[in-house]
């Protein structure tokens, strides 16, 4: 327990400094899209007498119906920035889990088959119990077992994943390729390769409920709790910690008493849980899941991990980290479309974000082994 005690103040520190970082960050990418992104002519919406929003039209001096169009800026208008805001969602729910998993010195590259797993299993329930089901339940009924099977999948799968791993012995990245491949397949095997849709209409109306145009609340409020939950799992209770200490030093925390394979089973399970609920917001606001849903998430998820300061060599890492890696990640992907900039590169790009901050984190590191040195020649 020594090793993960007096590593506390440096966490501390060090989430400090990677959030003013990663905020900086942000407001330079949002500086540069506002200036370089131009700006473009749309329809001015209003609403109607039912509340839905339709393009204004006036009257001009000849008689004739005009559409009002408006200049805005590609980046910094309303449209834009909330699906920024919802885009972001998703993948950084998923970044907290996975955050969770780089702490602890492990890796999962499965993320986006439970993801596609996860949302198939749950969207089929869903149908069951939709519009077009044949199971006679109540709407609610329906919404609570979608739900349960949706996130329930999820977590065994990162339950799987963590079993596995413990009880094999085989490093986190052999045993998460190649469920990477199972989960992948399973959903389609039980989808043949089919979409399916058809939900309960109260369960998309709850994720889908704007608060102002565009702007839905639902995923950024559990987008919210699972970033404060898991900020509070890692810098305040016990559990959190042994996470830490075991990606720092795992040799030193199984002598300190930690049951290591006990944590990294956490994980991989909390892991699990993070995708499954990112898939059920998902279903709700799509509407739809296929087997293919999910599809390059490994890239987006350990690269928001990794840009918000999570480290591949394991101990570091946070839960604000990875929401603020989450936008960065969204803000390249939409800036690629605002700059009009071929789709082609997006991968390319964020690849390349990655590596870069890989590389920082191992000049972060180094340096700090020399001040180590130092501080302990001195001495």
């Amino acid at each position: 327990m020594t090793t993960a005690s007096s590593s506390a103040p440096a966490r501390k520190k060090g989430f400090g400094l990677q959030e003013g970082g990663l905020l900086i960050v942000i407001l330079v990418l949002g500086v540069c899209l506002a200036i370089f992104g131009g700006k473009v002519k749309r329809p001015v919406l209003e609403r109607d007498a039912q509340g839905q929003l339709q393009p204004k039209f006036v009257e001009s001096a000849s008689g004739d119906r005009e559409l009002v169009m408006e200049e805005v800026n590609k980046f910094l208008n309303a449209d834009t920035l909330t699906q920024l805001a919802k885009d972001t969602s998703f993948i950084a729910i998923m970044a907290v889990g996975a955050t969770l998993v780089i702490i602890s010195g492990g890796i999962d590259l499965s993320v986006g088959s439970i993801y596609a797993l996860a949302s198939v299993l749950g969207a089929m329930v869903f149908s069951r119990y939709g519009p077009d089901g044949v199971a006679a339940a109540s709407p609610i009924v329906g919404v609570l077992l979608g739900s349960g099977v949706c996130v329930g999948s999820a977590t065994i799968c990162g339950l799987l994943n963590g079993g596995m791993i413990t009880a094999l012995r085989v490093h986190p990245f052999i045993i998460t390729l190649g469920t990477m491949a199972i989960y992948r397949g399973i959903a389609f095997v039980v989808t043949k390769g089919q979409s399916i849709g058809g939900f309960p209409t109260q369960f998309r109306e709850l994720v889908r409920h704007e608060v102002g145009p565009g702007l839905m609340l639902v995923p950024l409020v559990v987008t919210a709790i699972v970033t404060l939950l898991g900020a509070i799992y890692l810098a305040r209770l016990a559990s959190g910690r042994r996470v830490y200490a075991v990606g720092g030093n795992e040799l030193a925390a199984r002598y300190s008493g930690i049951r290591v394979s006990r944590v990294k089973l956490g994980v991989y399970i909390l892991a699990g849980l993070s995708v499954g609920i990112a898939a059920l917001l998902s279903l709700g606001y799509y509407g739809g899941a296929t087997s293919a849903d999910g599809t390059g998430y490994e890239l987006n998820v350990i690269a928001a991990a990794v840009i918000g300061g999570a480290s591949l060599s394991g101990g570091k890492g946070t839960a604000l980290g990875a929401l603020l890696g989450a936008l960065i990640i969204q803000m390249i992907s939409t800036g690629i479309v605002i700059l009009g900039i071929d789709q082609s590169y997006s991968q390319i790009i964020i690849g390349a974000v990655v590596i870069i901050a890989v590389l920082l984190d191992q000049v972060n590191n180094w340096a700090g082994k020399r001040r180590l040195a130092a501080a302990a020649a001195n001495a």
